[in-house]
């Protein structure tokens, strides 16, 4: 018993110091964040808690003091979230993730993205010429829970009053509207995103059909003389809506490429690498779908003026195209 009481004491007063200086960086810490250590102690907290927790394991071994042990334990798990914790506030972690992690890794992810590009479009373009050579293709190409009535035995009237209606609804409706198409679009570009483990042929097809269907309405409205009318009423939320599909898309060629060409990873390691940065780009695209379901909700709904609709569908596109091209860039030269 005196033996394992001199351990104790002899233990304690050797390292004692050590452990004091950490519980007082870790309660300042606590009180003021990091920012309140100087650099040379931030430099000696990780020290002083590796070698708390070398105490704690030695303290174990030999079965010292429980009240020793317990004071360890506590030390070294305050210490642990000042030097692996979280960093900064959700606020700050926002603004880095929309500021640079988002921006970087769409342009990491160009080839993915100009794929999936190149598919909507060739999807958009094979639908549009079909159905203006032969209207019947329109039934094919899109659902009558999507056509909302719009139909080539519809009349040039009832066509046109789509593009024009809604600008005398309740500012309530078009809330609930904007909510509804936030919903339906996330989840159909997560959707699109998950399809990428099938080696991403569902969502080239999901694309390529996506392509179609917007083929279809434009061709539609080109039968009747009205394209011009029909792309303004689309792009006024459709520069973001679509671009926010594409990223989707993109993602699900990301995910593909890691399973298709695992270099020197294996399929599985080189998944969860790719998946990190997929994952990024399909949180940013959430945001996109947001943005775009705002624009369809209200802005689609009360802006009727064809040249504004253009102005806003092509404004939006010129702004989404410099932010992924420069957003953090400078960011990530100064950490260089």
């Amino acid at each position: 018993m005196v033996e394992t009481t001199l351990k104790s004491y002899d233990f304690r007063r050797e390292r004692e110091q050590t452990w004091r200086e950490l519980d007082v960086l870790v309660g300042r810490a606590n009180k003021g964040g990091l920012t309140a250590l100087s650099p040379e102690e931030l430099l000696r907290l990780p020290a002083l808690y590796r070698a708390t927790l070398s105490a704690l394991s030695v303290a174990r071994g030999i079965s010292l003091d429980q009240n020793v042990l317990a004071y360890l334990e506590s030390l070294a798990m305050r210490a642990y979230f000042c030097v692996y914790g979280a960093r900064e506030g959700l606020f700050a972690g926002l603004w880095r993730f929309f500021a640079h992690d988002f921006p970087a890794a769409v342009r990491v992810a160009a080839w993915p993205l100009l794929l999936a590009t190149a598919i909507l479009i060739l999807g958009i373009i094979v639908g549009h010429i079909l159905t203006v050579g032969n209207p019947d293709w329109y039934y094919s190409f899109v659902s009558e829970g999507l056509a909302g009535g719009r139909a080539p035995t519809s009349t040039t009237a009832e066509l046109r009053s789509v593009l024009y209606s809604g600008s005398d609804e309740i500012l309530e409706s078009l809330n609930l509207f904007a909510s509804f198409l936030f919903t339906h679009n996330a989840k159909i570009g997560m959707l699109c995103f998950a399809l990428g483990f099938a080696f991403g042929v569902p969502t080239a097809i999901f694309l390529f059909q996506t392509g179609l269907m917007i083929g279809g309405f434009s061709g539609l409205y080109a039968t009747r003389d009205m394209a011009i009318e029909l792309w303004a009423w689309l792009l006024i939320h459709g520069t973001t809506e679509l671009l926010a599909i594409i990223l989707c898309g993109g993602s699900g060629f990301v995910l593909a490429s890691a399973l298709i060409f695992p270099t020197q990873h294996s399929r599985m390691h080189n998944l969860t690498l790719y998946g990190r940065r997929a994952a990024r780009i399909v949180i940013g695209a959430v945001a996109l779908f947001f943005v775009a379901a705002l624009l369809e909700g209200f802005g689609r709904q009360i802006i009727t003026d064809i040249t504004l609709r253009y102005l806003i569908g092509s404004g939006m596109l010129l702004w989404w195209l410099l932010y992924f091209l420069q957003a953090g860039k400078r960011a990530h030269h100064d950490r260089n």
